[in-house]
């Protein structure tokens, strides 16, 4: 348990907090109450219509604007329903990693002799949910909303959202009506990974509504297989089926979505319980018993995630030296986290999983031993009378955080145990984000030596190259600590270069394997994506992904 008078967690907002903690049972009574400002459970209208009523883990509803906000929760919920990308996720098969597939472009390429140079052909006869037209036109006009700052149509707000997935794209241009060209700043040969998190808003609704966001956001029109047929902020946003979308085999099979924002697990398990609702993201580990008694499916798959602390390297943070970043991963009881879990989680070995094409061949690993943990501090020059004190961002919840309370309790604990002081700052999920754009050196963050924000593989970019790269620094690359290595620079500049998969599968398994040996973050567990379904929830296929297709989802 954390000592009674030498743990302190500071929250920000408009009302900042600073809570002293003594006991565990304490610390999730402050962080319950500090969540339960979001939306509580309320009761649903009844519908004549078949509805699929979800409680997310977000404080807010995603924006529905185009680019969602409230990470990948928000791009599973509100980008892959009511929008779609150039690349769309393949999201059929419980029984193999997510691909990609042709999404509004039918095929792509890139030149053969240019590689920053890609021409994508678009598909015929789509309409936005508006009944216009998607076209080349449509596809500039919404790449200048996110990128041309000078376009009536500019918006910061999705461009702040997007700038994780467009900072590769140097330039674009109208080929003809059905074909367009986008020119990348280098060879990036993973541009169609980041295409898939890129959606397209309607031109013609943006007219109708006077130019104005805001009140798009009320009326929004995307090509997705849902519209948007009700907007309240804070509280719900409700979706229709889109009995035109371009894709038969994709046309929803429910009537109606109704999105919540419900970040409390306690309020998600208890509507859920009194058919409140129909589906829950994250349910806590010691509610599953119960929820199974009750006749709930409990759904699980194994899915790109890893629950870490990225870690600053600055002059300022202890994690500048090698060897306490190593002493912080071996001083965690990782089988402790699992079981804390409920066993809804995996011990993480290093950023992806190992079995996957890009794991290679590490010779750190990560597991329990706190023995050698106390001695790698010793050698850096840590110890009982002066541990290494660091601090870190976490939220009380959020997309793929898992039960981030008493998962950090645990941790500090762990910590403590070896000569390591680790305290806390408590943002809201949305506010944990922007500090992670702003990046370690921001002045908002100085003093601040972590950020404990769950993470995805499922792309090169995201899990390996822009994390380790000293020239993808936030908000267009992911590196937030400023970790700076030669090596990784060059595996990373050829992994861009590697048009060939089998070669840059490659390159990316050097490329961890190293990033792991010089413990480049702190990587604790893999989550299984846990959801709690009604009996009334049928034809659900939990894809290997973070994003998830509810068309098929029928309820009875």
């Amino acid at each position: 348990m954390l000592p009674e008078s030498g743990r302190r967690w500071s929250g920000a907002g408009s009302r900042p907090l600073s809570w002293e903690l003594g006991t565990g049972s304490r610390i999730r009574t402050l962080f319950a109450a500090a969540a339960a400002i979001g939306v509580a459970a309320a009761p649903l209208p009844a519908f004549a219509e078949k509805v699929l009523r979800v409680a997310m883990t977000s404080a807010d509803v995603p924006l529905t604007t185009g680019q969602p906000s409230q990470g990948t929760e928000g791009v599973r919920f509100m980008g892959g329903t009511a929008y779609d990308g150039l690349v769309n996720w393949d999201l059929s098969s419980a029984e193999k990693a997510a691909v990609l597939r042709p999404g509004l472009a039918e095929r792509w390429a890139v030149s053969d002799t240019d590689k920053t140079v890609w021409t994508f052909h678009l598909r015929k006869g789509v309409k936005f949910h508006d009944g216009s037209d998607f076209n080349a036109d449509a596809v500039v006009w919404n790449f200048e909303k996110l990128m041309k700052r000078d376009a009536p149509q500019f918006d910061q707000a999705q461009s702040i959202q997007g700038s994780q997935y467009y900072g590769t794209i140097d330039g674009w241009r109208k080929i003809d009506a059905d074909t367009v060209e986008i020119k990348t700043k280098k060879p990036d040969a993973v541009l169609p990974y980041a295409l898939a998190s890129i959606f397209f808003s309607s031109p013609k609704r943006w007219e109708e509504v006077g130019r104005d966001w805001n009140k798009f956001a009320y009326q929004a029109s995307g090509t997705g297989p849902w519209m948007v047929d009700k907007f309240i902020p804070r509280e719900r946003v409700e979706l229709v089926r889109n009995p035109n979308y371009w894709d038969p085999k994709r046309i929803p099979k429910s009537d109606r979505l109704v999105l919540l924002p419900m970040p409390d697990a306690s309020a998600r398990v208890a509507a859920l319980l009194s058919g409140q609702i129909d589906w829950v993201e994250a349910p806590p580990p010691d509610a599953v018993p119960r929820l199974k008694d009750a006749g709930m499916q409990i759904v699980t798959n194994v899915y790109p995630h890893v629950w870490p602390y990225q870690v600053s390297v600055l002059d300022d943070s202890p994690f500048k030296d090698v060897r306490v970043r190593k002493a912080a991963n071996l001083a965690i009881n990782r089988e402790a986290l699992v079981k804390l879990a409920g066993g809804l989680a995996v011990p993480a070995k290093g950023m992806v999983t190992p079995g996957h094409p890009w794991f290679g061949k590490p010779s750190f690993e990560l597991k329990y031993d706190p023995e050698a943990a106390i001695k790698l501090l010793a050698e850096a020059g840590y110890g009982p009378k002066n541990p290494a004190r660091i601090k870190v961002i976490i939220a009380p919840f959020g997309s793929g955080q898992m039960q981030p309370v008493p998962m950090n309790e645990l941790i500090a604990e762990n910590f403590a145990d070896v000569g390591i002081d680790m305290t806390f700052e408590v943002l809201d999920w949305e506010t944990l984000r922007g500090r992670r754009r702003a990046g370690a050196w921001a002045p908002e963050n100085k003093g601040r030596q972590g950020l404990n924000h769950s993470w995805a593989f499922w792309d090169p970019d995201f899990g390996l190259i822009k994390t380790a790269a000293s020239f993808e620094p936030v908000p267009t690359g992911f590196n937030w600590g400023r970790f700076n290595d030669p090596k990784a620079d060059e595996l990373a500049t050829k992994a861009k270069n590697a048009f060939d998969p089998a070669e840059q599968d490659r390159i990316l398994a050097e490329l961890h394997g190293y990033i792991v040996d010089q413990a480049m973050w702190i990587w604790m567990v893999h989550d299984l994506n846990p959801r709690a379904l009604s009996p009334r929830v049928k034809g659900f296929v939990q894809a290997q992904s973070w994003i998830q297709d509810l068309t098929p989802v029928d309820v009875q």
